[in-house]
């Protein structure tokens, strides 16, 4: 009886928490409220990651920079890319992906709720662990990419723990530690073990997501919601999803060995003791060049929705955009070692690699094309989200033509490990992802709150974000024609390279000045605007605004029945629907 009353009191105090603000929100396993949740913590993370960016310009704004140290130099570097790729972008997306993409195909949840919520508690979990490292002063520090043989243990402590090395080898380590000035290699201490953990961590929620948009796209569309009716935004989640689902393994065993090499005395990519470093990129880079569709498919997406409906059109194309997403998830397979070209690959392999990386262009171009083809002829309303997207275009654009160029082996011989490549990067992820995630931002949040952000602010941080995004990173263009590395802590003066510093730092303080624009915006939304904004502001396609804003907790008091690919859209207009006048 004792026992029984200790649980029945157990159970109604943990109910009396999942009533209270704070507990309704840690218990849910509402996807609506999940997706939120997911979205503030991306915010969180970019404004953590913006701090790094900033003092890493800050460093480099000026010749002999004494900003920060070089240890700590490191650990910023490596923590900025870590925190905006897996912490920033892909939470984010995937915040939007919970939120929408139920509502989207019509179904009242994600297919696995509880196990949606663990996947988040997941993500928060790895990115606490991976800050607390700054707590123990052993912040990651080998780059987010994490190249061996950076990662290894002092090679003194290496040559002591590990008996079964030869004679010769251990000698050969010796060496290499005395050459070090006894400070060993980048991998000392704890600072890899964090970022090992905590990108597993991370790695674990992201496959629990990715399985369950998988079930939940395919099974629990609403009825006549074909495959080829679904919005692009489902499209392009369900395609990241299994890019996730194959390529996450690879990560996953690369940091194993690694932790194996750091702790239990194997060699895998020690040269000195018979393994090979190389074998770290192929692993990790078979991970990261998927990993990069993994970022800008949810952005395809996105933009994929918002043009249309603020073009007044359908989106030209629908079956090859569909599609070439597709064709680009295959691809991305495939191109993985034109980030190794300077290693040393056999002739074959360059071709091979150059001409898949070609190829993976063509569905990348289909997409842009029938973007502006959807904006040609259209009645185009400028809004902040329109804004966003068709800055998108352009901005990715330039990050697919450098990108291409990097698929040129005698070109990318000249600029790999430069600034070249650190401009392309930041072209893709943040002129692509960014822009459509703030695009994406403006185009739902009245779905989300009830509230309408206010439009002149948003405008005035777009082009803000535009100016400064192009202050800061275009000049990385020609910084690396003229041979200033990535990664570096610093310069001598009168190399040519001042001037073109200065300006990327003075554009990341422009960058900063928009997220502060948008951080007042936001709070004054939330502050004063009231939450009266209509189901479908505006006057949108598909499903998510067929309902309240924001929507009840079930979604849907009756289950619509889909007849085309605009079903929203064939609701208001039945005299022009898409099924009297097409077959889908």
């Amino acid at each position: 009886m004792a026992v029984g009353t200790v649980a029945t009191r157990g159970r109604a105090a943990r109910r009396r928490w999942s009533q209270t603000a704070l507990g309704s929100w840690v218990t849910t396993a509402d996807h609506k409220r999940i997706g939120i949740m997911y979205i503030y913590t991306g915010i969180f993370f970019f404004f953590i990651g913006g701090i790094e960016a900033a003092l890493i310009r800050l460093q480099l704004a000026r010749p002999d920079g004494t900003v920060l140290s070089p240890e700590a130099y490191d650990q910023v570097f490596t923590m900025h890319g870590t925190t905006m790729i897996f912490l920033f972008v892909m939470p984010t997306m995937a915040g939007f992906g919970n939120y929408l993409v139920p509502l989207m195909i019509g179904a009242r949840d994600m297919a696995f709720p509880r196990l949606n919520a663990l996947g988040y508690w997941l993500l928060f979990a790895g990115g606490l662990f991976l800050y607390s490292s700054f707590l123990f002063g052993a912040a990651p520090n080998a780059g987010w990419f994490s190249y061996a043989p950076l990662t290894e243990a002092t090679p003194t402590c290496l040559a002591n723990q590990v008996g079964t090395l030869s004679a010769q080898a251990q000698a050969q380590l010796a060496a290499n530690a005395a050459a070090a000035g006894g400070a060993g290699c980048f991998g000392a201490g704890a600072n890899m073990d964090f970022w090992i953990i905590g990108i597993n961590l991370l790695g674990v929620a992201s496959l629990v997501g990715a399985l369950n948009f998988v079930v939940t796209i395919l099974r629990m569309r609403a009825p006549g919601m074909t495959i080829n009716r679904m919005p692009l935004f489902a499209w392009m989640t369900m395609i990241t999803s299994f890019l996730l689902i194959f390529a996450l393994p690879s990560l996953t065993v690369a940091s194993v060995l690694l932790l194996f090499d750091r702790h239990l005395g194997t060699h895998f990519y020690q040269a000195g003791a018979g393994g090979d470093p190389l074998l770290w990129q192929h692993l990790f880079w078979s991970f990261g060049h998927p990993e990069v569709y993994v970022l800008i498919l949810p952005a395809f997406g996105m933009v994929s929705e918002i043009l249309p409906v603020f073009a007044g059109k359908p989106i030209f194309g629908y079956t090859f955009v569909a599609w070439s997403g597709v064709a680009i998830g295959f691809l991305s397979f495939t191109v993985w070692a034109h980030h190794m070209f300077a290693v040393g690959l056999p002739t074959i392999a360059q071709a091979f690699f150059a001409s898949t990386t070609t190829m993976i262009a063509i569905p990348t171009a289909v997409k842009i094309f029938n973007w502006v083809a959807t904006l040609y002829g259209g009645r185009l309303r400028f809004t902040t989200a329109m804004l966003f997207a068709t800055g998108f275009i352009a901005m990715f654009l330039i990050g697919g033509l450098n990108g291409a160029a990097l698929g040129v082996v005698p070109f990318d011989y000249q600029i790999t490990d430069t600034y070249f490549v650190v401009s392309h990067i930041h072209y893709v992820l943040f002129g692509g992802a960014a822009m459509a995630i703030f695009g994406g931002v403006f185009y739902w949040f009245p779905k989300m709150s009830g509230r309408l952000l206010d439009e002149t602010l948003g405008k005035v941080q777009f082009w803000l974000m535009l100016v400064g995004m192009n202050l800061a990173f275009f000049p990385m263009h020609i910084l690396g024609l003229l041979g200033m590395p990535r990664r570096q802590y610093t310069y001598p003066p009168n190399l040519g390279w001042d001037g073109l510093n200065l300006t990327s730092s003075i554009g990341v303080a422009v960058l900063v000045v928009a997220f502060l624009v948008f951080l007042f915006n936001y709070a004054k939304t939330m502050l004063t605007a009231p939450v009266n904004a209509p189901g479908d502001p505006w006057d949108g396609f598909t499903l998510e605004w067929a309902t309240t804003s924001p929507p009840p907790a079930h979604n849907f008091d009756t289950i619509p029945v889909v007849r085309g690919r605009r079903p929203m859209w064939d609701q208001k207009h039945p005299e022009l629907a898409d099924w009297r006048t097409a077959v889908h």
